[in-house]
Parts: C-alpha cells; sequence; structure tokens
C-alpha cells in the first residue's frame, strides 16, 4: 500500500510512520508533506496513492482548502486534536477522523 501523510508537526508525522510500519511493514510512505502547497503539488505531479492520512491544521493553511484547489482521487482519514471538523471532513473523500494522540487500534480499524 502507498500512502502520503501530510503533517506539519515532525514528531506526529514520524509517530504515525512508525505506527503505519508497525502495522504492515510493506507499506511505502511517498511522501510526508507539511502543507496546503506542498500538498497540492505533489498531487498534480505524483499518480494517487491508496490512502493519504491528512493533519487538518497545516503551516500555510487548514487541509480543507487542498479541496478547494484539486479533487485528489484518494481516500483520505483526517488526523486531528480537534473534533470540531468532523461534519466538514465527511462531506470530502473521508473515510474516517482520528483525533490525536492516535491509538494504534483506531488507525487499524480506519485502514481495515
Amino acid at each position: 500500500m502507498n500512502v502520503i501523510i501530510v503533517e506539519d508537526e515532525n514528531r506526529a508525522s514520524h509517530q504515525l510512520e512508525r505506527m503505519l510500519r508497525m502495522y504492515d511493514s510493506t507499506i511505502t510512505i511517498l511522501a510526508q508533506l507539511p502543507s496546503v502547497r506542498q500538498t497540492i503539488e505533489w498531487f498534480l505531479q505524483n499518480p494517487a496513492p491508496d490512502l493519504a492520512f491528512m493533519d487538518i491544521h497545516l503551516e500555510d493553511g487548514e487541509a480543507f482548502s487542498i479541496f478547494q484547489k484539486i479533487t485528489p482521487k484518494v481516500p483520505v482519514i483526517f488526523t486531528t486534536a480537534y473534533d470540531e471538523y468532523t461534519l466538514k471532513a465527511f462531506r470530502l473523500n473521508t473515510i474516517d477522523y482520528l483525533l490525536k494522540p492516535i491509538e494504534f487500534d483506531e488507525m487499524v480499524r480506519a485502514i481495515e
């Protein structure tokens, strides 16, 4: 499975990467992107991954603005410390919404 992680906090990004590798060591992390701008550029220049994990608050805005510029053809699992964006997230191509700190069992359930 090919995955991208859209997260502006290095610690959170690396923690998610570790959890994904614990779940399945064959997962390929194609990119770890900290911003709306870099995520849009990545989607425009690369084939869609199998799954995207996206934090909502990024270094240059909210992840929702990505979907205003492009329509990524990828299932998205939002990862955030805030529960007030749940409804807005599910109006997009969202398959789950995980609250931080992310628990391993919740991540597995979301993927499966």
